[in-house]
């Protein structure tokens, strides 16, 4: 069955407008239940959020659609994605729910599911509680009396997932001594981010850490490093270390106020873990998007890079499938599998940190070695709905053209957004100046394309 709610990254939209409404949700969460009643569970179901002000609201429909259904909810309120799937594991729950559009605009939402082991819920899954939603009859078997569902506030959820994310950091180090900017967008990990790396003896300046339920993401963390970077310069900081609003992703910035991108990071861990052998089939993971710089220096260190199709749940798929421990995405997802199922924005930090303290060098050492990147462009196209490619010839002639004018010295993706009506257009190739302009005519063509219908 094709799924017309879940995108790559589960159900995602404006808040309160269809798919991302109270009733959405509500169904959501009777469909979650009797996907587990088929299999003999009365299921117990986490629930987590970001700081989104919508988030009471959809919180509140999906609990209510879960106990009506006769399953259990656990809340724990604001945390981040991937503490919600360490605790969802921990906590034995069968499944843990996410309420948070991540990157995106407080204005929008999302809903994600994890199922008991903490990764993703498959696809097939996905598409079995939309036919569920879709039957319409969720409602026709509803438990009376003993048998509905009850909701249970997790009150020391920050303080677990905290204590597991100081357990990532090797026993011998201490952070003692560094000056950390850690700037956590406003989102999920405004209590934990900064309590881990003071926790472990680093002197924190926390930014995004005042949530009003508006201001996640709005000019700040991982979307916006030039803030962290701005700090770390002012305060004389070692490192700086930006979140999205569900920290799960991690963009870093240098003594020196420079960005270190989820590439970089990639080849400065997988090239220590190749040194150490502590990649088990000498590969990492990536999707397309990553540059051609790092599938470089990864093979100078005797490894190899797979490329997966954007959106990290496919990279997790395929670290599952072939026996990989790390991989990630250039926008910071970073996936250390002896840790954690998925990507985690604290951890991969902490992972730098241990290499800068074991090294003793400085981070702008370190992530200028890691890789040489080759020149890269990112256009995204905003356009009023998403459309297949072969039926705009307008567009496809041009990247055509420009496929030919690379003739083997670099690469070309053009994609839409797995999450909203935006054409992403990546190009590498020798010169910036070149492929900025190559990039900018695909983009003219679009939206030629949709202006004259």
């Amino acid at each position: 069955m094709k799924r017309t709610l879940f995108g790559t990254d589960g159900i995602r939209g404006v808040a309160n407008e269809d798919p991302m409404t109270p009733e959405i949700a509500l169904g959501v969460g009777r469909a979650i239940v009797a996907l587990f009643r088929k299999q003999g569970v009365r299921p117990k179901v986490l629930i987590g959020k970001d700081t989104r002000l919508s988030g009471y609201m959809l919180e509140t429909a999906l609990a209510s659609g879960i106990c009506s259904a006769g399953g259990d909810v656990l809340l724990v309120g604001p945390l981040p994605t991937p503490g919600i799937a360490h605790l969802t594991t921990s906590m034995r729950a069968d499944a843990g729910v996410v309420i948070s559009a991540s990157h995106n605009p407080y204005a929008d939402n999302g809903i994600k599911i994890f199922a008991a082991q903490g990764f993703k819920l498959p696809d097939a899954d996905e598409a079995e509680i939309e036919r569920l939603m879709d039957e319409g009859d969720l409602g026709s078997a509803r438990p009376t009396a003993g048998e509905v569902g009850k909701a249970f506030r997790v009150a020391d959820s920050v303080g677990r997932y905290v204590a597991f994310l100081k357990s990532t950091f090797p026993k011998d180090l201490q952070l003692d001594g560094l000056r950390i900017v850690v700037d956590a967008a406003h989102g999920a990990g405004y209590k934990v981010a900064p309590l881990v790396f003071e926790e472990l003896g680093a002197e924190v300046v926390a930014l995004g850490v005042r949530p009003n339920g508006k201001n996640i993401n709005d000019a700040c963390g991982a979307l916006h490093p030039d803030a962290a970077a701005a700090e770390v310069l002012a305060r004389g900081a070692q490192v700086g270390v930006a979140l999205d609003g569900d920290a799960d992703r991690v963009i870093l910035v240098d003594e020196k106020g420079q960005v270190v991108d989820g590439d970089r990071v990639m080849a400065l861990c997988g090239t220590r873990l190749l040194r150490a052998g502590a990649l088990p089939t000498g590969a990492l993971v990536a999707t397309v998007m990553s540059n051609l710089g790092l599938e470089r220096a990864l093979s100078a260190a005797g490894g190899r890079l797979i490329r997966t199709a954007v959106g990290d749940r496919y990279v997790v798929e395929e670290m599952r499938r072939g026996g990989h421990t790390f991989g990630g995405e250039q926008s910071g997802h970073l996936v250390f599998l002896q840790h954690a199922t998925t990507g985690d924005g604290v951890l991969a930090a902490l992972q730098v940190l241990a290499i800068l303290l074991r090294e003793g060098r400085p981070l702008s050492e370190l992530a200028k070695d890691a890789m040489e990147a080759v020149p890269q462009v990112l256009v995204n196209v905003p356009l009023p709905e998403k459309r297949d490619l072969a039926t705009l010839p307008a567009v496809t002639d041009v990247i055509r053209s420009v496929e030919s004018s690379l003739k083997g010295t670099g690469r070309l993706l053009v994609r839409w957004s797995g999450t909203e009506p935006k054409l992403r257009i990546m190009i590498e190739g020798p010169s910036e100046e070149g492929i900025r302009a190559q990039a900018e005519s695909i983009a003219d063509a679009a939206r030629a394309a949709f202006q004259s219908g």
